[in-house]
């Protein structure tokens, strides 16, 4: 059996997902948030031996707002992070599962600690892979992100679109770029591409390669993580992120990590791994 496709409409245009099972009759739905310029696709090998384990759980995978098959937001929106944190509200009233467990990977591990600490009434459970709590810098650093955000914006502003060769050349250059086996990347690749004219092109809103033109200080994200109130799981890659490590300090009897054999992708370079940490965190609620 394989994922089904939804849409699903929000204020700003609709979110594409793929699926297993119904929030209505599940008890328990896992929704899934993919990385920076990934997509629902991400989170294909992970869901399929979920479903294989538990054929009675509801599980979701989005395209974020921009990204894969989802709508962009129109000119002159750069997403800033925290509207991905409303865009997930709003596809949340429509599921409105039983019990909701939320799986972030990077990007979508920085959305998914937010909403946990903003709305831990609904969040059962958190599995943050490759990322934990919102990005944060030094207060110092403020003006240059600022200025670096806006003039990364005028970059792009002028920057013309290159058609790609080919998808085997999109999935080699991304495979490249993420230290990742190119069959790995397939699926994503694939979700993100569309042919035009006769010539193949990135599907994803260019507007998201800006730069931020502001991250929290180091306190807030802090006090952000002290806010996750429901049991929760991060999975590092012993080649991912090196910084992440450190936060392992962090670890308590609701707060596990773990660190499994990959890189900052380790869910589609270990899907039978990472599923069943996700089997075992769900278990215990």
């Amino acid at each position: 059996m394989t994922a089904r496709s939804q849409r699903y409409a929000i204020h700003n245009g609709e979110l594409a997902s793929l699926e297993y099972g119904n929030s209505e009759t599940a008890d328990i739905s896992v929704v899934f948030l993919h990385g920076w310029l990934d997509n629902a696709a991400s989170f294909e090998s992970v869901m399929a031996e979920l479903h294989r384990l538990n054929p009675s759980w509801h599980l979701c995978a989005i395209d974020l707002p921009g990204h894969g098959l989802s709508s962009h937001k129109g000119a002159g929106n750069f997403s800033p992070f925290h509207d991905y944190i409303d865009d997930v509200y709003q596809l949340l009233v429509k599921l409105s599962p039983n019990r909701l467990v939320l799986v972030g990977h990077s990007l979508g591990a920085l959305i998914a600690s937010c909403y946990s600490a903003a709305f831990p009434e609904q969040v059962s459970g958190l599995v943050q892979i490759e990322g934990y709590g919102p990005l944060a810098e030094k207060e110092s650093d403020t003006v240059s992100r600022l200025r670096e955000g806006v003039l990364s914006r005028q970059r792009i502003r002028r920057k013309p679109t290159r058609a790609l060769t080919s998808v085997q050349d999109a999935i080699e250059r991304r495979a490249k770029v993420n230290e990742i086996e190119s069959d790995l990347i397939a699926p994503v690749v694939k979700r993100g591409l569309v042919q035009r004219d006769g010539q193949w092109h990135w599907r994803h809103d260019v507007q998201l390669q800006s730069q931020s033109l502001y991250r929290m200080s180091l306190e807030h994200a802090h006090f952000i993580r002290q806010q996750i109130s429901c049991p929760q799981l991060v999975v590092l890659g012993d080649q991912g992120f090196s910084h992440l490590h450190s936060f392992q300090q962090d670890a308590t009897e609701k707060t596990q990590f773990k660190v499994i054999e990959g890189g900052h992708h380790c869910h589609l370079q270990a899907p039978f791994r990472v599923s069943n940490l996700i089997f075992g965190l769900v278990n215990k609620i």
